[in-house]
């Protein structure tokens, strides 16, 4: 005896579509922007700074701790765990590479300047292209505080 499903086929396959599309769509979980208590730092007032701040200096271990909880909340869901990208966006561990190549102390400096102008218009903005929204803006969710933390943190995942 020989049975014919085509029904259930057509069914199977509709259902394994759904599936991976919801999956597919879930994936990256709640991607709004989730806000920092940044409240034991040193406030940075209404003028963004220009390079992080929180580089170097006594707030560093502080603006770590709260830059790795901020990333985990606001970044890793595309740029991946530790700031491993799985391919979905940039790996940022990358962002300073090429300052990383410049053995002059001076335009290593001036290159990661750079960086920092770059990473902070990239934050605030987000990035749109073709109209489609590929990073949010985080600008008026996360305070400069909040961003340079994160930038603290990226700082720490540098690869040479």
């Amino acid at each position: 005896m020989k049975f014919h499903l085509p029904r259930t086929r057509k069914a199977l396959a509709a259902a394994l579509i759904a599936t991976t599309a919801l999956s597919s769509a879930w994936a990256h979980g709640d991607v709004t922007p989730q806000a920092v208590d940044t409240s034991t730092l040193p406030q940075l007032g209404n003028k963004w700074h220009e390079s992080n701040p929180y580089s170097s200096g006594p707030a560093r271990s502080e603006a770590l701790r709260i830059g790795t909880s901020a990333y985990n909340q606001n970044c890793a869901r595309c740029h991946g765990l530790e700031a491993i990208s799985g391919g979905i966006a940039p790996d940022l561990r990358k962002l300073d590479s090429e300052c990383m190549g410049y053995a002059d102390e001076a335009k290593k400096n001036a290159c990661f300047k750079e960086m920092d102008d770059f990473f902070l218009a990239t934050v605030r903005r987000g990035r749109t292209r073709d109209g489609r929204v590929y990073m949010p803006p985080f600008e008026g969710t996360l305070s400069q505080e909040a961003i340079w933390t994160i930038r603290t943190y990226l700082e720490t995942r540098r690869e040479p």
